[in-house]
């Protein structure tokens, strides 16, 4: 089985442009795929929808992975997102994720909890599926 992280899996959904989002998204998350980011459940159609609104708005960023841990299914990490939108502004965002693994490696579920190290108010949105 080859595994994903949670660093493979945003380069290729927000900063690879050479895959589409359904090919990225297939490659690193299951049919069923559910995310709950501080406290907000998205089932992955509404997950979808918000990357594909954050590859309109982020021009290049970087995956900072600080602690990863795999055991068995189950997947953590906390990292931060340095991101650069197309506008010029920066946003920074360290993130908590408890997630487990399919028996193929993908994420089938992600629990996240994100704190705002740079950016504005409305950059909140960036780390919400809805």
């Amino acid at each position: 089985m080859t595994r994903t992280g949670i660093e493979t899996a945003l380069n290729d959904l927000l900063f690879n442009r050479d895959l589409t989002l359904q090919e990225a998204a297939d490659r690193h998350f299951t049919p069923e795929y559910r995310q709950r980011t501080d406290g907000e459940w998205a089932d992955r159609t509404e997950f979808l929808d918000h990357i594909g609104h954050l590859r309109t708005v982020v021009r290049d960023g970087r995956v900072e992975v600080h602690d990863e841990l795999y055991d068995g299914s189950r997947y953590a990490d906390r990292h931060t997102c340095h991101i650069t939108k197309t506008d010029g502004s920066t946003v920074s965002m360290e993130v908590y994720v408890f997630a487990d693994l399919a028996p193929d490696g993908r994420f089938r579920r992600i629990e996240e909890t994100t704190l705002m190290l740079q950016g504005s108010d409305t950059d909140r949105n960036l780390g919400s599926a809805r």
